[in-house]
């Protein structure tokens, strides 16, 4: 899980998201509000959204004004779903497969505020550093 998060507020322009996914080696910034995890922007939720404006070398400036009059609160994905720091990592990966995000907010249990985010590179991340080899889990998928 990571836990050293950069996040947006919902009222804060896509400039700021921009210049965040721009600056930092990320690919999900969520949005909260009173520490509350209201919403999630991914790098393809903002591609997207970009896709819409124009490529043209002209057209950077209206892109720009684009960016400084939409908010957060217009791209990001709700009703996320949410694990807590205790849960098995099965359930994550039951959410990534069912639901094909990449992404899981981890909010504390009592306070309900956002504690991190577990994404598929974290899993990743954990399997590389096991001594599991491909047999063990083509056996595995046997079973």
């Amino acid at each position: 899980m990571t836990t050293n998060l950069i996040t947006v507020n919902p009222g804060d322009k896509l400039m700021k998201v921009k210049e965040i996914f721009e600056k930092n080696k990320i690919h999900h910034i969520p949005v909260v509000s009173y520490k509350q995890i209201v919403g999630l922007i991914s790098k393809t939720d903002f591609v997207y959204f970009m896709r819409g404006f124009s490529r043209n070398e002209e057209d950077r400036f209206v892109n720009e004004a684009r960016l400084r009059a939409y908010k957060a609160e217009d791209i990001m994905t709700k009703g996320l779903a949410k694990l807590t720091p205790n849960q098995r990592i099965n359930v994550a990966l039951e959410i990534f497969l069912e639901n094909r995000f990449h992404a899981v907010p981890v909010v504390d249990e009592s306070t309900g505020e956002l504690a991190g985010i577990i994404t598929t590179f974290d899993i990743i991340r954990a399997l590389a550093s096991e001594e599991v080899t491909a047999k063990q889990i083509l056996d595995s998928n046997k079973a």
